[in-house]
């Protein structure tokens, strides 16, 4: 059996205008057109249909990989819920402190509510006057 030339698959513009001309076409005979397939040693031909779909979305300039964060490390998302820890306390991210540029040192009155808990931040002035308050109290 002859060897049969190895079909380069194509790329970004030729790849689309190729698609276009292509329409009619199934999206498997699409891919094998645009060169997206391989012969197996028993000379069936497999279409590469991830191949194809995944040079279809660079062609597009689709980016699906979500961009590295300002750090440079990847890491989970906020969630915006936390749960009691075992000990009792309440952990808050480093994740929402930094989207609030909090800094370490930075205080917070916390007001109890039936079912929530408020924080809400003491600027410089505010901590004076809570300082007076509780040294009253």
């Amino acid at each position: 059996m002859p060897k049969l030339k190895k079909i380069e698959p194509l790329l970004g513009e030729e790849l689309l205008k190729k698609v276009k001309e292509l329409e009619s076409l199934s999206k498997e005979d699409k891919a094998k057109q645009c060169g997206y397939y391989t012969i197996t040693k028993n000379g069936i031909e497999r279409v590469n249909m991830m191949k194809f779909l995944n040079a279809l979305i660079d062609a597009e300039g689709i980016q699906l990989d979500s961009s590295p964060s300002a750090n440079g490390r990847g890491g989970r998302s906020a969630s915006y819920r936390i749960s009691v820890q075992s000990n009792g306390n309440l952990l808050i991210g480093s994740a929402y402190t930094k989207q609030m540029n909090l800094e370490p040192g930075d205080e917070f009155l916390i007001t109890l509510g039936k079912k929530h808990i408020r924080l809400r931040q003491v600027d410089a002035d505010e901590k004076e006057g809570i300082e007076a308050i509780e040294a009253t109290a």
